[in-house]
């Protein structure tokens, strides 16, 4: 049953399993996804005594703005700063936070800057936190053909693309980033639901605008991105999960992550499982979020 929490900028949509009581457990989707994607995840969580908390971003689902005037941003500041209001309104002083994507870039927002509000972190693909000063440097050739999508949102052509045809790109990023999950149609349309948000196309344009530099952020939203742009260490315990045949980004890119953090640290290669891991293999987010709780 969808919940729903509110923050100054927005109505959160969530949904929520286990005794009220139990650890915090919050889970993060990406883009394109939702909240489906921890269906695997929050039975067993919730078996083990854990409150699990798995909200809808902004611009997916249910979530809404509150205030017409409001940008519809998808900066990486606006998605850590969701996770923290979204934890406030429910009275969540500390939680394990785990996600991927755009989840994940929230997640490790949250315990870089404010991480007496995590108790430990799952975070899948690695260290989350863009590097925006140095976005204009080249990748090698295969990496930028992966990233494709993020040229074509940087374009008008791509605003429109997306609009009229977010449901056959969406599922196209599906089938190329997680390569071995055979998905059929009912799966997908159980999500895809979401990407008809109102918001939707107007925060994912600038998210992948903005860290590319062709977008302006919320002037409110300075401070954190500046705390950000120091690629600031995470102090909490984390368990990083990789897709070893992620087609967007490889596991090698996450090899090196151990740097940004200074407690304690283990990064999991997942056979098989690609982009869309909470999807693919629930048994190991369930696994690492069990192994933060001892």
């Amino acid at each position: 049953m969808i919940q729903f929490a509110r923050t100054p900028t927005l109505n959160i949509a969530y949904e929520a399993h286990g005794p009220a009581g139990g650890t915090p457990v919050i889970l993060l989707h990406g883009f394109p996804d939702d909240a489906r994607a921890y269906d695997g995840c929050v039975g067993p969580l919730a078996a083990d005594g854990c409150r699990v908390l798995v909200p809808y971003l902004r611009g997916y689902g249910q979530t809404s703005f509150l205030d017409a005037a409001t940008p519809r941003l998808g900066e990486q500041a606006a998605l850590g700063s969701d996770l923290r209001d979204f934890m406030d309104s429910l009275g969540i002083e500390k939680a394990i936070l785990g996600g991927y994507d755009w989840g994940g870039r929230a997640a490790c927002v949250v315990s870089a800057l404010w991480p007496e509000r995590a108790i430990g972190l799952v975070s899948i693909n690695g260290y989350n936190i863009q590097n925006i000063a140095t976005s204009g440097v080249p990748a090698d050739a295969e990496q930028e053909m992966r990233h494709w999508y993020q040229w074509y949102f940087n374009t008008e052509r791509g605003r429109a693309g997306l609009a009229a045809n977010r449901h056959e790109l969406c599922k196209l990023l599906w089938k190329l980033w997680s390569p071995n999950w055979h998905f059929d149609d009912a799966k997908y349309a159980a999500t895809g639901v979401s990407f008809d948000n109102p918001d939707f196309v107007d925060v994912v344009i600038q998210s992948y605008r903005h860290r590319h530099r062709n977008a302006p952020g919320d002037p409110a939203l300075a401070p954190i991105e500046a705390a950000l742009a120091a690629q600031p260490a995470i102090t909490v315990p984390t368990i990083v999960l990789h897709g070893e045949a992620d087609g967007v980004g490889p596991a090698a890119q996450s090899a090196g992550a151990h740097k940004h953090f200074t407690n304690r640290y283990e990064r999991r290669v997942i056979p098989v499982a690609g982009h869309f891991l909470p999807h693919e293999a629930p048994e190991t987010v369930v696994r690492a979020v069990r192994d933060l709780r001892v």
